[in-house]
């Protein structure tokens, strides 16, 4: 991590300090520095704050950020399973186990070093050099279908369809218990934990609103087989939102039991249908992916 500090002076004071940070310096961008804040990398006077917040005159602000600087992103030739592609864009099916993007602790071996062989450097720029084509991510242990953008065009016009939540994103997942109800809707905000910030939890503090909704596809013996569609996209947001109604995804090891499911190397959650407007011509696409053996030896394993 380098980290950077400067004493809040003159008009600086009573501006919120995401931008104010951004407006000093310049070599990162607000997206940037919001992350970093929601981070708890962001400090004023000692004290963690949210990206609202208004520092007055006179006060220490310190932020971290990782050296990405150092990486470089380097063409490796992985298997990719791609299930629609053209010139602007491409959705692959993730495997279980592939991390997204370059990050300490994982330098390459990732979907970004793949995408940079098959695409031959042509992906969008708006992310940055670590994450080149990255419209939205899913976790390591996630599976399923994920959007990439070839060209910063098709990027801004995801990234929008994905704001103003008309991209279909469906999920199946196997959760813990037997559901009450055999549908229903989750509206809960979610924020990063306090006390651990790797973790995401639902909470009225420094949080953004979240959406799911889910549906029972088959009750089975101490488990519920679902389907769960996101009208937002928050970090984590099935497993959060599934675990604060006491119906944890199977094999969650981060909000389910702690002992969990240890074949199942994570969470049965896989990105089973996306939908979206085609940035170029506006023609509605819509692709789904099959059950991964996986998940369908688990649906085995608790069916008998």
């Amino acid at each position: 991590m380098k980290s950077f500090s400067f004493t809040v002076e003159g008009e600086s004071a009573g501006q919120r300090i995401d931008m104010l940070i951004s407006e000093l310096y310049k070599d990162f961008t607000r997206n940037q520095i919001q992350k970093t804040i929601e981070q708890g990398n962001v400090t004023v006077d000692g004290k963690t704050v949210d990206k609202s917040f208004k520092p007055t005159t006179g006060s220490l602000v310190v932020f971290s950020v990782p050296n990405t600087h150092r990486l470089y992103v380097v063409a490796q030739e992985i298997p990719l399973d791609i299930r629609f592609e053209d010139a602007d864009l491409l959705v692959v099916n993730k495997p279980k186990g592939l991390v997204v993007h370059p990050a300490a602790g994982n330098l390459d071996g990732t979907l970004v070093n793949a995408l940079m062989n098959h695409c031959k450097h042509n992906l969008s720029s708006i992310n940055g050099d670590i994450r080149p084509g990255i419209v939205h991510r899913i976790d390591k242990d996630t599976s399923g279908l994920l959007l990439v953008a070839k060209n910063d065009f098709s990027h801004k016009s995801l990234a929008a369809q994905l704001k103003e939540h008309t991209v279909l994103r469906e999920y199946r997942a196997v959760v813990y218990g037997c559901l009450k109800e055999n549908e229903g809707k989750i509206d809960s905000p979610i924020g990063r934990n306090t006390k651990d910030r790797k973790k995401m939890c639902v909470t009225q503090k420094n949080s953004k609103n979240a959406i799911t909704h889910y549906t029972l596809i088959e009750q089975l013996e101490g488990f519920s087989y679902v389907s769960a569609r996101l009208e937002t996209g928050r970090t984590h947001q099935i497993r959060v939102h599934m675990a604060s109604i006491g119906h944890p995804v199977a094999g969650d090891l981060v909000y389910g039991p702690h002992k969990g499911i240890r074949y199942l190397n994570g969470q049965c959650l896989h990105a089973a249908l996306l939908g979206f407007k085609h940035p170029r011509d506006g023609r509605y696409i819509e692709i789904a992916a099959e059950l991964p053996e996986y998940f369908e030896d688990f649906l085995r394993r608790i069916t008998n």
